[in-house]
């Protein structure tokens, strides 16, 4: 196949003579018409940028970078990017979140920061720091009403994420978190774009059990090979309901309607089956009878890093903006993902 552009920006699935993806051309000329990559190289930034040497320069000071993805939305990517976050600062690691997720910023929340608003100092933006060692930037910082729709076209959120790398004031930091979009538009397209002079260490991507999700995945995967970032790991999320059987609510159905019995379904196990209030209870709220996440990435020949149980308790801390690690309370999440961030470790 003959293409007119170098062979460095030429996609491999590209058609006959494609410009290359960083021609004036690309995605407009006659010959993209029908390529696969035909939107995604009509949007994407063009030609050299002089703000790649002043993100280079400012990305210089952090040691590791981290893309958090998913195919769908729904799956708790932003929750784990948040615990992600949490886990490294407890582990002593001067950590940086960045929430490049411009449409749907969910991480101030996740951190505890509503209502906070970035300030400026002759270095750059300050993040908001959650602890001294865990800086956030989100343009949730920014919104003057948190119910405010951000209804902006891709050029100007590329805008916002080249000035996020290229002004935040991180400092020397260990590990900075992007949490993106569901998806491969625009802005994946940017914050890889815009790093590629850095080596970024990877992209972690969160799904859940169904074939529904994985479908997706399977083509973050294929967007992560095609654009040079080594797939850390798949995290399989929600992989079964696991709760204390204490924290179970009971109902009677009736015609009127459902009556509540928990008060009475508690008072008579604890009389007739004390034993039970020991146990877990456990239930399959995803199909996975085709293998989930685990035999995906076994057939895509990427890592599996593992499970992460839906945990009711690990919702309400992601609600209040606190760490799961901080207590016993997700007793049932924690442990899955803190053995999933050590293995994340020992990789790096």
């Amino acid at each position: 196949m003959e293409n007119g552009g170098s062979k460095g920006d030429v996609p491999e699935d590209a058609n006959a003579h494609c410009p290359g993806t960083q021609s004036e051309e690309a995605g407009k000329a006659d010959s993209c018409a029908g390529c696969p990559n035909q939107q995604i190289c009509a949007t994407a930034p063009k030609g050299p940028d002089p703000d790649l040497v002043a993100i280079a320069e400012r990305m210089a000071t952090v040691k590791h970078k981290i893309l958090v993805l998913s195919g769908k939305g729904g799956v708790g990517k932003s929750t784990f990017s948040a615990q992600l976050s949490f886990a490294l600062a407890e582990m002593d690691h001067q950590v940086g979140l960045l929430d490049i997720d411009i449409c749907g910023p969910s991480i101030p929340k996740m951190l505890g920061l509503e209502g906070q608003d970035i300030h400026q100092s002759n270095l750059g933006w300050s993040p908001i720091y959650v602890e001294s060692n865990l800086g956030v930037m989100s343009i949730g910082f920014m919104l003057p009403n948190p119910d405010d729709a951000v209804i902006w076209r891709g050029p100007r959120k590329n805008g916002l994420i080249k000035q996020f790398l290229k002004d935040v004031d991180w400092g020397e930091i260990d590990y900075l978190v992007v949490d993106a979009p569901p998806g491969t538009s625009d802005e994946h397209i940017s914050i890889v774009q815009y790093l590629q002079a850095t080596e970024v260490d990877g992209a972690i991507i969160v799904t859940t059990p169904q074939q529904v999700s994985l479908i997706d995945v399977r083509k973050e995967i294929n967007f992560c090979k095609k654009v040079g970032v080594p797939v850390l790991g798949v995290v399989e999320n929600m992989s079964g309901l696991r709760q204390a059987f204490t924290d179970l609510k009971f109902v009677k159905p009736g015609l009127a309607g459902e009556i509540d019995a928990t008060e009475w379904a508690m008072n008579y196990i604890k009389e007739k089956a004390p034993e039970l209030l020991s146990v877990v209870a456990c239930s399959e709220v995803f199909d996975s009878s085709k293998g989930g996440a685990e035999k995906m990435c076994h057939e895509m020949g990427v890592p599996f890093l593992g499970k992460v149980p839906m945990d009711p308790q690990l919702c309400k801390a992601a609600e209040e903006g606190r760490s799961c690690f901080a207590d016993q309370r997700c007793s049932a999440s924690a442990p899955a993902l803190k053995s999933i961030i050590d293995k994340l470790i020992k990789t790096k």
